[in-house]
Formats: C-alpha cells, structure tokens, sequence
C-alpha cells in the first residue's frame, strides 16, 4: 500500500471519472463505492489516502502548519476523487433527483435498490465462498443486529445537528467496506432524502439552510474517516469472513425496509411531503406498480452482476 501520494494531476481526467463511478454507487443504495474502487483500481490508494488523515494530520492543520499537513495528507489524490464523487452527488439531486423520486415513484426506485442490494449479498455470500457452521453464526448474528436496527430506529429520525453528524460518521465507513453503501446506512437511518435533498439546494435561494445540515454531516464524515473507518480497516485485515458474513447477514436482516411495495404516509411540512410511517405490504399482481417494482429489481439485480464480472475481468 501506498505510503506518499505520487498523484499526478495529468491523471486528473481519469481520477476524477472514478470518483464519479464511486460517487454514483454511494448515492445509489446497495452498490458501495468501496467495490467501485477495487473494481477501478484505486482501492488500496483510497485506503492510504484515509490513512494519511491521522491525528498528526489534524494537529498540524488546527496548529496552522498546513505545508507540513498537506505533505502528510495524500491531497492531490483525494482533490480529484472527491470532485468526481461531488459530482456524483449533484448528478443525482439535480439532474436525476433521486431524493424527489423516492417520493414520487416508490415502487420503481425501492424496487431498483431492492435487487441492488440482493445482489450485494449474492456477491457477498459469493466472497465468502464455503460456509461452515461458525460463518452461519455470524451470518445469523448479523442478520438479527440488522433486523433489531431497523426495528429500533423510528420513521422519523432527528434533524438535528447532532443526528446529521452522527449520520454522517456511520456512512463515511461504509466506503471502505466492498458491499454496503453509505447510502444504505442513510437509508435505514431515514436521512438518505433528507441529506441529498440539500445538495440539490446548493446554488439556489436555499443554500444557507443546506449549509447548515451539510457542514454538520461532512464534519462526521471527517470525524468517520479519521477513527472509525481506520478500525473497519483493521478489522477487515484482521477477520475478513467473520466481517463478510456479518455484513451478509445485516443486508438480510434490513431488506424488508428497503420493500418496494409499502403502505407510505406523507405530511406536508412546509410544502415538503415527510415521510411519517412506512409498513410493508404484499403487491397487488398485475398493477403498474407491481410491474415497475418487479422490473427495477431486476434492473438492479442484473447491474451487480455486471460490476461483479468487471471484477472478475480485473
């Protein structure tokens, strides 16, 4: 793994088209731009990268030495990455506004995360290859945490500084796991509309009231990626199938949120619809949204096999 960042800025264009592949995944629940990564093949200098924003690092920066910060901190890789992730991010709330579809189309967009992540786990179950009786535990174990989570965290969530930053912190670790996006983290924790609906405010008469849910949430991104991501790291180094199977078995245990087909009711809150409760329901076969829902996930299903065989090939 890298230890100093020879980032060129001749490999901008190319960088900055990766960051848009890993952006694009992690806005999408069910693909994790970690996979996306090793897949582009920048998933090791991703790693060194998050490595390199120690605590060393921050002190440096908070003592105002930054040209001693920016030679520790690998910067010029993580300035294009990141502007190829930010456009991901603006692609997806401006132009295809997921956070608005969600609410307007249900059926199909629930049904493409859906198979996305059935996918993830098929992929998943596929990494871990043989399972034993011990990897079943852990499978087991992990679909109870996740079912338990999904029970546990209410409809409607906080949106409260702290809760964003909280949000934040989870999903950031999320990129360095291959199989679990951080937008399914949002997902569960009810923030996933929430968060990119105000990245489709920047540059409009919204923008200060975006900037005050983002600035919290990126502060617990910096926060994840400085502590909790560096422990996933070691711990994937340390217990990958245990890690895998826990993982496999959280997806299976959360799937039911992610249901297309669920009885959803909206408020009004200052001309915005909220979603105030969600439970699932069996489809009725043969309606428009029956179909669109079957078909989406599919669509998903078939889009991890795809970035399944680009692994292969690479």
């Amino acid at each position: 793994m890298r230890t100093t960042d020879s980032t060129r800025f001749s490999e901008y264009p190319l960088l900055i088209a990766k960051g848009f592949a890993m952006g694009s995944a992690d806005v999408v629940p069910g693909v994790s731009g970690g996979t996306l990564a090793l897949i582009t093949g920048v998933y090791e200098r991703f790693l060194a990268a998050i490595k390199s924003l120690d605590a060393e690092a921050v002190r440096l920066l908070l003592t105002f030495r930054w040209g001693a910060a920016f030679e520790r901190i690998h910067w010029r890789f993580l300035v294009g990455l990141v502007t190829g992730i930010f456009s991901a991010l603006l692609f997806f709330t401006r132009v295809v506004p997921l956070p608005v579809l969600m609410t307007t189309h249900p059926e199909p967009v629930y049904g493409l995360f859906f198979g996305l992540i059935v996918g993830s786990i098929r992929f998943l179950a596929r990494d871990i290859g043989q399972f034993d009786l011990k990897l079943a535990g852990w499978v087991f174990l992990g679909t109870a945490i996740g079912f338990w989570i999904v029970n546990l965290v209410p409809t409607d969530t906080p949106e409260s500084a702290w809760f964003v930053f909280l949000s934040g912190a989870v999903a950031i670790c999320a990129m360095v796991l291959p199989g679990i996006s951080g937008s399914f983290i949002l997902l569960i924790l009810r923030k996933y509309d929430y968060v990119f609906g105000q990245i489709g405010l920047l540059g409009g008469p919204q923008t200060l009231d975006a900037l005050l849910v983002l600035v919290p949430f990126g502060l617990g991104i910096i926060v994840g990626i400085t502590s909790f991501a560096r422990f996933l790291t070691w711990l994937l180094g340390r217990f990958r199938m245990p890690t895998m199977a826990t993982l496999t078995g959280f997806l299976i245990g959360t799937l039911w949120v992610i249901w297309p087909w669920q009885e959803r009711v909206f408020e009004d809150h200052g001309g915005k619809s909220k979603l105030v409760s969600s439970d699932p329901v069996w489809p009725v076969a043969g309606t428009e949204a029956f179909w669109w829902g079957l078909a989406m996930m599919a669509v998903g299903f078939a889009l991890v096999w795809v970035v399944e065989k680009a692994a292969e090939r690479r």
